[in-house]
């Protein structure tokens, strides 16, 4: 009976020391989490405020202020004032932690550069970092500059403009020559006249036409008037 009653004790004693065990890391954990929450703050929103206002701000709440040294040009921020920030607003951040700002430039001055000579493609990186608008590209095809060069710009440099054109040069196309008119023509001389000049010419087909003597061209393509260079097909239908 003494026994049973020894080991019955020693289970309350163990019960109750569980309890106590339990509680005690309950409480624990509750003022772990508790303590970490109360290191927790949400990153106010900097935007538009200067240098000193947004380290007023952070220091409020426990963090600290880095300002980067590169400035951004913005059309609506003024000089000196926060365009930029990480984290963002609303997030929340450990306090001490730093909250990195970007200002602005303010509104870059449009002066357009001088792009005459440049290529297309380094002309539009130029606008794109000068935040200028490339409003049309007009082309010429001439051997007198090289392919792909600015010509001339609209307005000219150091003109106060946001928007600007070019003229480039494509390149020359090479010779070109008015496609003549063979109807009626003997086919088999029209033919190597032509591939005299270094045209592809194929007889296609061949159609009876009443009146009209065996070999000469009824059709032709391209027609007669269009623009053609050097190696491009020609086709001719012949009478037969």
């Amino acid at each position: 009976m003494a026994l049973r009653t020894r080991v019955w004790s020693a289970g309350k004693l163990f019960l109750l020391a569980s309890a106590l065990v339990a509680t005690y890391l309950l409480f624990a954990a509750a003022a772990m989490r508790l303590a970490l929450t109360s290191r927790e703050v949400q990153v106010p929103d900097l935007t538009n405020r200067t240098a000193n206002e947004a380290t007023a701000v952070v220091a409020s709440l426990g963090l600290t202020l880095k300002v980067d040294d590169a400035r951004r040009p913005h059309p609506k921020i003024d000089a000196g004032r926060v365009l930029a920030q990480e984290p963002a607003p609303g997030s929340i951040a450990r306090k001490q932690r730093s909250v990195k700002i970007w200002l602005s430039a303010g509104q870059r001055s449009a002066t357009v550069p001088l792009l005459t000579g440049e290529t297309e493609r380094t002309a539009q990186l130029r606008l794109a970092q000068d935040g200028l608008t490339l409003a049309a590209v007009s082309e010429i095809r001439s051997q007198d500059y090289p392919s792909d060069a600015v010509v001339s710009q609209e307005p000219p440099a150091k003109t106060a403009s946001a928007n600007v054109a070019l003229l480039v040069n494509r390149g020359d196309r090479g010779a070109s020559y008015v496609m003549p008119d063979l109807i009626g023509v003997n086919g088999d001389r029209a033919a190597e006249i032509l591939r005299g000049r270094g045209f592809r010419v194929a007889a296609v087909g061949s159609t009876p036409y009443p009146g009209v003597a065996a070999g000469i061209v009824l059709r032709q393509s391209p027609q007669a008037g269009f623009q053609i260079g050097p190696g491009e097909p020609i086709s001719i239908e012949v009478s037969r």
